[in-house]
């Protein structure tokens, strides 16, 4: 069956995994995450940070396809892809890439799996 990956997912369960931890690593700025997902994760989320770099309406379109609509009880208005286009994209304007930092901590107590700190450089 080649629509399960090596960690028994489906690619639409693996896909919408990777669309809700990149929104939530827009949002906060760091997640703690297997490093499994850690490496899958930084591979999903540094195109979308060049995308923001590009700053038009066809960029913004195609991010928002990929992320999370998370909106504030106060608006209707989506934070993610505001934060992506504003904060993210004005703190990286002038790197070529390598958005993404993974940080090895300890393994997860419990099934001793290897974590890691993903955050934005």
């Amino acid at each position: 069956m080649s629509y399960i990956n090596d960690l028994g997912n489906t690619s639409t369960k693996e896909y919408g995994k990777l669309r809700d931890l990149s929104s939530q690593l827009i949002l906060h700025g760091k997640l703690v995450v297997t490093e499994h997902t850690g490496k899958k994760l930084q591979t999903f989320v540094e195109p979308l940070v060049t995308l923001a770099k590009r700053g038009d309406l066809h960029s913004r379109r195609l991010a928002i396809a990929k992320l999370r609509k998370i909106t504030n009880k106060d608006s209707d208005k989506d934070i993610v892809i505001d934060t992506l286009f504003t904060t993210i994209a004005d703190r990286y304007k002038d790197r070529n890439g390598g958005y993404t930092r993974l940080i090895k901590i300890n393994p997860r107590i419990g099934d001793n799996a290897k974590m890691v700190i993903i955050t934005f450089v």
